[in-house]
C-alpha cells in the first residue's frame, strides 16, 4: 500500500540537512491543517497520514460526493503499516527519521546515500545543468533566461560586475528553497541586509544563485513524472500566479489545451514544441536515472530582445518533489466538470477566527454544485476547516474566472 504524507517543510529541511531538524511553528501548523490534502492526488486504494480528529468525518463526507478510494491512517497506527510505500511531498533526513521512529520498516525508507543524492538533485546549483544545456543549444528559438553560480565561504561578498548588464535589476536565490522563498530582490542595488543574507548563505551552503530580473507576461510549469529508470513522462501543464516577489498565489484550474492555447498567444507552435521536447529529453538525462517521482519545471513568458516578441524562460525553478501545480492538474482532470474553470489555492490567515469567517462567507457566496462526482461550480475547502485552522486549501470553480484572489498568500 502507498501511504501519502504532506510535509510542506521539506525544502527547509533539505537546507538544514539535519535529521533532528525542527520546522518553524508556521510550517508545523500548515502540515497539520493541510494533512489531508493528498487524498486529492493519491492513487486509489492508498492511504493518507493525518490526525483522525475532524479529518475522518470530513473524508467520509467527501466520499459521498466524489470517487475517492483512500483511507486515513493516524501516526499511532503506523506500525501496522510498516511495509507501506511512503510517498511524501518530498524526502529529507528529518522526515526519514520521523517515519523510522514511528514504525515504518527501515528497508522501506531511503538510505543516507540516497538522501544525499536527493538533496543534491533538489538544489538550484544542480539545476543549473539544465540551464546550461539551453544556453549551449543555439538551435532553439524563443528561449531566454540565465543563471550564475556564486561560490565562496562568505567572508567577503561583492556583487559581480555582470549585474551592470541587468537593466531591470537582479535577484539572489538560496541553493535550497521553493515556492518563492529564499529569494532576495535587488531592483535598486544591493542593500546591507541583502549583502548580509548573501554572506550567511555562502557560509551555510557555500553557494548561491544570481539571476537577472525579467519582466514577464505570466507563469506556467510543465509537470513530469520520472520513473527512476531513465524515463521521464510529461504529466501536463500548470498555469499559476505569483506576486511581485515571486511567491506562489494559486493555480488556474483549466484544461491542458487551454494552458497551451494561452502559451501559443506568445510563442509560435513549432518553437514551443521544440522547447518542450528538448526539455523532456534533457531532464531524462539529468534526473531520469537518479530520481523517482513527480517533478515540476517552473517557467515564465517574457518579452524578448533578440528578434522575437516573446520568449520562454524554461528553467526558472526545478522542483524535484510533489508540487502544487501537480495537485492542481490532478484536481482539474479528476474532479472538475468539463466546461468549468476555477482556481486552486492555499492561503493562511492571522487567526482561526478570521479563517472561519472567510470560509463561511465563501460557502454562502459560492454554493457548491457537484454532478457525477465533479465540481460544476462553487467553493470547496479541500481539507477540514477546524477551530484551530490557520491554513486552508480550496477550489473555487466558476464558468468565468480570471485568477486567484489577491488576498491569498502563503507565509
Amino acid at each position: 500500500m502507498k501511504l501519502y504524507v504532506f510535509n510542506p517543510d521539506t525544502d527547509m529541511a533539505l537546507a538544514n540537512n539535519e535529521e533532528n531538524y525542527m520546522a518553524p511553528a508556521s510550517a508545523c501548523r500548515m502540515a497539520q491543517d493541510l494533512a489531508l490534502l493528498p487524498v486529492w492526488y493519491a492513487q486509489p486504494g492508498s492511504a493518507v497520514l493525518a490526525p483522525s480528529a475532524y479529518n475522518a468525518d470530513y473524508l467520509q463526507k467527501m466520499k459521498q460526493l466524489f470517487p475517492l478510494s483512500v483511507q486515513l491512517v493516524t501516526e499511532p497506527e503506523l506500525p501496522d503499516y510498516a511495509e507501506s510505500q511512503i510517498v511524501p511531498w518530498g524526502w529529507n533526513r528529518a522526515f526519514r527519521k520521523r517515519m523510522q521512529k514511528a514504525g515504518i520498516a527501515q528497508h522501506k525508507l531511503p538510505t543516507e546515500a540516497e538522501l544525499r543524492e536527493c538533496r543534491m538533485l533538489s538544489s538550484r546549483a544542480y539545476g543549473m545543468a539544465l540551464a546550461m544545456t539551453f544556453e549551449l543549444n543555439k538551435t532553439l528559438k524563443c528561449v531566454c533566461g540565465r543563471h550564475f553560480l556564486i561560490s565562496g565561504e562568505g567572508k567577503e561578498f561583492c556583487v559581480p560586475d555582470i549585474v551592470d548588464d541587468f537593466k531591470d535589476g537582479y535577484l539572489f536565490k538560496s541553493v535550497w528553497s521553493g515556492s518563492g522563498k529564499g529569494l532576495r530582490w535587488c531592483r535598486r542595488g544591493l542593500t546591507k541586509s541583502t549583502a548580509d543574507w548573501c554572506r550567511r548563505e555562502l557560509v551555510n551552503h557555500g553557494a548561491l544563485i544570481l539571476e537577472p530580473i525579467y519582466k514577464k507576461e505570466g507563469d506556467f510549469a510543465m509537470e513530469f513524472y520520472s520513473n527512476g529508470r531513465g524515463k521521464v513522462l510529461f504529466s501536463g501543464y500548470s498555469h499559476f500566479i505569483t506576486d511581485e516577489k515571486g511567491v506562489y498565489r494559486g493555480n488556474m484550474l483549466v484544461s491542458n489545451e487551454e494552458v497551451e492555447q494561452w502559451i501559443l498567444r506568445y510563442i509560435p507552435l513549432e518553437a514551443f514544441v521544440c522547447i518542450r521536447e528538448y526539455l523532456q529529453k534533457v531532464i531524462e538525462g539529468i534526473y531520469g536515472r537518479y530520481y523517482s517521482g513527480p517533478m515540476g519545471i517552473d517557467m515564465m513568458i517574457c518579452p524578448d530582445q533578440r528578434g522575437y516578441p516573446y520568449a520562454i524562460y524554461p528553467h526558472v525553478e526545478i522542483n524535484v518533489r510533489m508540487t502544487m501545480g501537480m495537485v492542481a492538474r490532478q484536481l482539474y482532470d479528476n474532479f472538475v466538470a468539463p466546461g468549468s474553470k476555477g482556481i486552486f489555492n492555499v492561503d493562511n490567515f492571522p487567526s482561526a477566527e478570521v479563517l472561519r469567517t472567510q470560509h463561511e462567507q465563501d460557502m454562502r457566496d459560492y454554493p457548491l454544485i457537484v454532478e457525477e462526482g465533479r465540481i460544476v461550480s462553487g467553493y470547496l475547502a479541500l481539507v477540514p476547516v477546524t477551530p484551530q485552522s490557520r491554513y486552508r486549501a480550496y477550489v473555487l470553480s466558476l464558468i468565468h474566472i480570471s485568477e486567484p484572489t489577491r488576498r491569498s498568500y502563503i507565509s
